[in-house]
Formats: structure tokens, C-alpha cells, sequence
């Protein structure tokens, strides 16, 4: 047993540990992350990264993609919450992990980073034909004669990306540096049948993916505009899963080199924009933004404070609900000026836009003249953000017979001929009952 005094000093340890537990949240909310490269080399070159996610809390566990002790999976659980591929020309994983263990990841929630290189061998290959990307095949290159980098050998593959090639979304790709990005790799194609891939990155009008040391002999995987450097995927469950065509992009090397088109009069940048690319794209597929959740949901009609067991048509309703976005690890109010709510029975009966009080987002409308069972839905589906779905179901009631107006205006027309019959027949039963007909003289 505890004496009073040491009780009383566990009781002071435990509210200081809690106390510092509440002022480092964005430790505690990063997961466990399994790094699989090529080979441990790459820890080094792709240091500045690497040590990115270590600063901001990530618990990083690097392994080779052969080895034989790997395993995403065990007993049903996963062992990690995030997964980062950096071993581009593995032909065959390591341990118990598979493509099919990897899209299993991804269906439970998992986030992805891949990067791949004109080395990419078959795994890679059908992990992106899973996600809707297809990749170029085997030892081609993006290759563009317009925009590559002074520095290029000769075979114009190492490719200056214009940041206006960019996906217009913050959330994903950062805030615009105006930097151009250094790029080298593989190309890829989206599935025009697939609304969830995110063209991230796309390359110039004039780059094209082919064999780099080889004449053309056909028509190219991918041309122009629809050649991607860096695609993106939300799945419906907001899983997130990115893939870069190239391992370099992410590199010590890319991140601190000058850049500068092989164009005459093109301007020198001191620094590429791979890292600020890399970092948003890190924080975006790793869930450290456009993260929303749905707080507290509120109805009731006007002037009460709770919900009734059911509506009344036509009544005047208050609806309210609180939205908060994850930044910097904690969650504070989201501020959106597009969120509409819908009063659904099978179809919409009502669409409103929900306006911003405070901390949460309100709106009073008045109930159809339907009866039947309603819900409250708000349906927010935006670029970057997590999927946000929030629907509240009550019922909705025709009027009770002592709630119906006992004189319709509309009505009065009707009421003034009933009554003017009534008069009518009184004025007409009073003549016919005291009028006397004259009698016949003989």
C-alpha cells in the first residue's frame, strides 16, 4: 500500500506526464512506417528526407525489399500504418509481403509512398495497375528536348518540370515556390476510367516516354501532357497512396542542386523545389493534411433546444454541425465556405449552403409540406481533403387533426354560398309559410 505522501507524489508524476503528452500531440499521432529500399545505400543519399519525417515524428523502421523477415500483416493486424517503397527494381518481396498484401494495406486504411525509376521491375508495375497508374516499361525514360537541365549527358532524361505543371491544390503539393523540379524516371499514365487518380505532376507538351537510346520506332506509352511524373490516389476508404516515377526526385543530391533549363535565357534557380514537393507530398499521403472529421451534429426547430421524437411538416428547423481539420497534429476548426446540406427522403427535397457561426457551420430552413422518414446529409467531397460524409435520420409527420386551420382564406368563396343558401331557404321558408292564396269567389 501507498502512504499518503508518496500517493500524493504518483498523483503529481501522472499529471505532469499527462500534461506533457497534451503538448506534444504530433508525436503521438504519427504511426509506424516501413521503409523498403533497394539497398540500405539509399538511407544516405535520401538522408535529408528520411530525416524530415524523423523531425516530424515518424517512427521509421528500414529494411531491404528482399528480406526475408518482412511481414505487413500478422494475426490479422498491421504491423505499420504507413509504407514507403523505395526499391524500384525489386523483383520479388521479401517475407510475407506481396502485391496482394500491399492492396490488403491499402483496403485497410494504409498510406503508401512509391518511387520508381527506369530500373522498375514487375511488382512496382502491377502495384500501379491496382491503383490505375500504368507505368512505361522496363529501361525507358521521360524524355523532353525542350526542358531539360544544362547539366543533362546528352540524352535530354533528366527533366525540368515547370511548376505550373502542378496539381492546383495546395493541400496536395504545398504552397507555389515558383522553383522549377528536378526530375528523372520512368513515365506513367493514368486510367481514364479511374475519377480517383491525382495527375500530381505532368510533364511538358513537348516530353514524350521512350527507350532514350533508341530511335522511334512506335508510337510512345505516354505524349505531351498526359505523361505523369507524379500521380496521386484517394481510394473511398481515404487511403492515400502516391507514386513518383522517380527514386532521384526524393534525393539529397535533387533536393540541393541548381537547376536551369538548357534553353538559351533561361533563368538559374540556386535550389530546386523538390524539397518543399517532397515534404507536402509526404505530409498529404501520410495524413498530416487535409485530414476533416465531423464533431458534434445538432437539430431541433426553432426557438427549442432539443429534438423532437418527430417533425411536423412545415416546421422551421435548425440544423448544425462542427467540421475540424487535423494541422500540426491537433484539430481545430475547418473553415470552408462550400459545404451544402441536403434533406433527403429518396431524393433531395432541400440544398442549402451551411453558413459559419462561430465553430460550427448552421443553417434554418423550413420542412417540406412531405411527410415520410428524412435525413440530414452533408456530402463533402473535395479535392485534397478526406472524404466527409455525415447523415442524421428523423421522421417527419403529417399535421394532427387538431393542428389544421379551422378557416381556409382560400376558402371563403365556399363559405359565404353556404350560408347565403342557408339564408336563402330561411327567407324562402318564411314566405312560403305565411303567404295565403286568395280564395275563389263563387
Amino acid at each position: 500500500t501507498l502512504t499518503s505522501t508518496s500517493a500524493a507524489k504518483w498523483r503529481i508524476n501522472v499529471l505532469v506526464l499527462l500534461s506533457l503528452v497534451s503538448m506534444f500531440p504530433c508525436v503521438l499521432a504519427d504511426g509506424k512506417t516501413l521503409v523498403l529500399l533497394d539497398n540500405l545505400n539509399i538511407r544516405d543519399t535520401h538522408s535529408m528526407f528520411f530525416r524530415s519525417l524523423a523531425d516530424r515524428g515518424f517512427d521509421l523502421t528500414f529494411k531491404t525489399a528482399d528480406d526475408p523477415s518482412l511481414s505487413l500483416i500478422k494475426y490479422g493486424q498491421f504491423l505499420y500504418d504507413h509504407l514507403i517503397i523505395f526499391s524500384p527494381s525489386v523483383e520479388d518481396f521479401g517475407g510475407n509481403i506481396n502485391v496482394e498484401t500491399i492492396t490488403s494495406f491499402i483496403d485497410g486504411g494504409g498510406n503508401v509512398l512509391v518511387a520508381a525509376s527506369s530500373d522498375i521491375g514487375d511488382p512496382l508495375r502491377e502495384l500501379g495497375s491496382e491503383c490505375g497508374i500504368e507505368f512505361d516499361e522496363e529501361k525507358t525514360a521521360v524524355i523532353d528536348h525542350h526542358n531539360y537541365d544544362v547539366s543533362d549527358p546528352g540524352e535530354h532524361t533528366l527533366i525540368v518540370a515547370d511548376p505550373e505543371n502542378l496539381l492546383k491544390a495546395p493541400t496536395i503539393v504545398g504552397k507555389p515556390t515558383h522553383k522549377p523540379i528536378l526530375f528523372k524516371g520512368v513515365g506513367m499514365v493514368a486510367d481514364p476510367d479511374n475519377p480517383l487518380v491525382l495527375d500530381i505532376l505532368t510533364g511538358s507538351s513537348t516530353s514524350y516516354s521512350f527507350f532514350p537510346d533508341r530511335p522511334i520506332s512506335q508510337y510512345p506509352h505516354a505524349v505531351g501532357k498526359n505523361t505523369l511524373l507524379i500521380a496521386g490516389l484517394q481510394a473511398r476508404n481515404n487511403a492515400r497512396v502516391v507514386f513518383s516515377g522517380s527514386l532521384d526526385f526524393f534525393s539529397d543530391t535533387f533536393f540541393n542542386s541548381a537547376v536551369q533549363k538548357a534553353t538559351p535565357g533561361s533563368q538559374r534557380h540556386d535550389q530546386t523545389g523538390n524539397l518543399e514537393l517532397a515534404e507536402a507530398l509526404s505530409r498529404w499521403v501520410f495524413k498530416e493534411a487535409g485530414v476533416l472529421r465531423v464533431g458534434a451534429v445538432t437539430h431541433h426547430p426553432v426557438g427549442e433546444t432539443t429534438p423532437p421524437a418527430a417533425y411536423t411538416i412545415t416546421d422551421l428547423v435548425e440544423y448544425s454541425i462542427v467540421i475540424e481539420m487535423l494541422s500540426e497534429g491537433q484539430w481545430v476548426p475547418f473553415d470552408g465556405d462550400d459545404i451544402q446540406l441536403e434533406f433527403v427522403r429518396i431524393d433531395p427535397f432541400v440544398r442549402t449552403y451551411l453558413k459559419k457561426n462561430g465553430g460550427k457551420y448552421s443553417v434554418q430552413f423550413k420542412l417540406p409540406d412531405v411527410y415520410g422518414v428524412f435525413q440530414f446529409k452533408v456530402d463533402y467531397n473535395r479535392l485534397g481533403y478526406t472524404h466527409l460524409y455525415s447523415s442524421t435520420q428523423v421522421s417527419v409527420r403529417p399535421l394532427q387533426h387538431t393542428q389544421y386551420e379551422r378557416f381556409i382564406p382560400s376558402a371563403f368563396p365556399y363559405y359565404a354560398s353556404v350560408f347565403s343558401m342557408m339564408g336563402g331557404l330561411f327567407v324562402f321558408s318564411i314566405v312560403f309559410l305565411h303567404m295565403k292564396e286568395k280564395e275563389k269567389s263563387d
